[in-house]
């Protein structure tokens, strides 16, 4: 079992970056999948971005490819999500997903992921 505890969420003008973290417990970080998804007001949570146990393959939404990258480091037992170029439409709140797992696939829908954190608010202003 794993906890996820998202941080680095904030008010940001347009055009602007934030780095997102999600700190894992638990000793087995590494053998979990591990996605971004995110939830604006009156709409349903969307995808964002995932990657593998290792990171070594990524998947990213349309709407956020060129300007989110998915990062981890197993070794802090933590996943991030940097944005940049950030757009009015990118508010949202942010959440993380675990998903145990070793294996070459980077999960994309809500259903596949095990365990989710508690989300931050992410605001971008114009």
């Amino acid at each position: 079992q794993v906890q996820l505890v998202e941080s680095g969420g904030g008010l940001v003008q347009a055009g602007g970056s934030l780095r997102l973290s999600c700190a894992a417990s638990g000793r087995t970080f590494s053998r979990y999948a591990t996605g971004w998804f995110r939830q604006a007001p009156g709409k349903e949570r969307e995808f964002v971005a995932s990657n593998t146990w290792n990171g070594g393959s990524t998947t990213y939404a349309d709407s956020v490819k060129g300007r989110f990258t998915i990062s981890r480091d197993n070794g802090k037992n933590t996943v991030y999500l940097q944005m940049n170029s950030l757009k009015l439409e990118d508010t949202a709140v942010y959440y993380c997903a675990a998903r145990w797992g070793r294996s070459d696939y980077s999960p994309v829908a809500i259903t596949e992921y095990n365990y989710w954190g508690q989300g931050t608010q992410v605001t971008v202003s114009s």
